[in-house]
């Protein structure tokens, strides 16, 4: 008869500590918050930009320098860059005036002898 009782007892501490360890994890998840997000997938078309109307300014004490380059895109855009040496990774940060007209400032000057390409990147 003893047996049988200290199996009950064993079955109830087993009961107290399993109760016991899910409401201290429940005390842990339920400090958490989460805030609201949004996520998606979806698909568009990219179609590129046309550039025209491309003019490049010689400096003014070094006119074997090209100081400065002007262009018009096809469409609005609010960020380009551009470079004109194919061997170059640094692309120059342009303005852009009415969303199409754009103006890139070359410092340093870039030789004309080492302009080899016209590498645009502009976004709308």
């Amino acid at each position: 008869m003893k047996r049988a009782h200290s199996g009950r007892g064993r079955l109830l501490g087993a009961l107290i500590v399993a109760a016991a360890l899910a409401t201290g994890a429940y005390a842990f998840t339920a400090t958490n918050t989460v805030p609201t997000s949004n996520a998606g997938s979806g698909s568009n078309t990219i179609s590129g930009y046309t550039v025209s109307a491309v003019a490049y300014q010689l400096n003014a004490t070094t006119p074997s320098d090209i100081d400065s380059m002007t262009f018009t895109l096809s469409a609005n855009a609010s960020k380009a860059k551009a470079k004109i040496v194919s061997g170059s990774s640094t692309y120059t940060d342009c303005t852009i005036a009415s969303g199409i007209n754009v103006t890139c400032n070359f410092s340093p000057d870039i030789a004309i002898t080492t302009a080899d390409e016209l590498s645009v990147i502009a976004t709308s």
